[in-house]
């Protein structure tokens, strides 16, 4: 049983590669942001980088834009190297492409993809109805994925919150420690209707799942 991990896909997309430029399908990245096309998930994105091969990092990225015959558009890259896309059937059925410019070599880098909460979630201060209603979305995404295989599905134990400094220590009398940048908040802790005030923003919150 794996516990206290963050989950995440690896997968694996076919690519046309030149020098460092990768082109992907835009339909590759619609069959994954599809999946979340419910109102019990619409606080949930999925995040897009490369992980260096052998290394715990992700590859930077100087760009990444979506091509039609019709038109350019650009996509925001993070400071960590992830980007989202957008939800547009018709950038399916244009046969769009999206153009990663990578700063490093591209059979270095392996594509990821990563389940976390929307721009709304990342703040300072969170009521007890925020974190239920966190909570509560990656659980409906975990149901709605497992189907009549969910026995089969990794369970919903908690929240892990994410630093961008990975050397962040906080303790408080209020909540859970943040150490080495990351602080986990189990079920039990979030059924007891806490609130939660951090002294930094997080980088994300991902779910803490176990395997059946």
């Amino acid at each position: 049983m794996i516990r206290n991990a963050i989950f995440f896909l690896l997968v694996s997309f076919s690519a046309m590669v030149s020098s460092e430029t990768i082109d992907v399908e835009y339909s590759r990245f619609y069959s994954h942001v599809n999946k979340l096309n419910s109102e019990d998930t619409q606080g949930l994105q999925f995040a897009f980088g490369f992980l260096r091969v052998g290394e715990s990092r992700l590859c930077g990225i100087n760009k990444a834009e979506i091509v039609t015959d019709k038109k350019i558009i650009p996509l925001e890259v993070s400071s960590e190297g992830r980007f989202t896309v957008p939800h547009e059937r018709a950038l399916k059925l244009a046969d769009g492409i999206v153009r990663i410019d990578l700063a490093e070599r591209a059979n270095l880098c392996d594509m990821s993809v990563q389940l976390e909460t929307v721009s709304t979630y990342v703040k300072t201060s969170y009521s007890a109805d925020d974190l239920k209603l966190i909570y509560a979305q990656y659980e409906a995404f975990f149901n709605e994925m497992g189907g009549f295989l969910s026995f089969m599905m990794p369970s919903v134990e908690g929240l892990m919150f994410q630093f961008e400094d990975q050397n962040l220590d906080f303790h408080s009398d209020a909540h859970p420690p943040i150490m080495k940048g990351i602080m986990r908040l189990d079920e039990s802790w979030i059924n007891e209707n806490n609130t939660l005030n951090l002294p930094v923003e997080p980088l994300r919150i991902t779910a803490i799942a176990s395997g059946k």
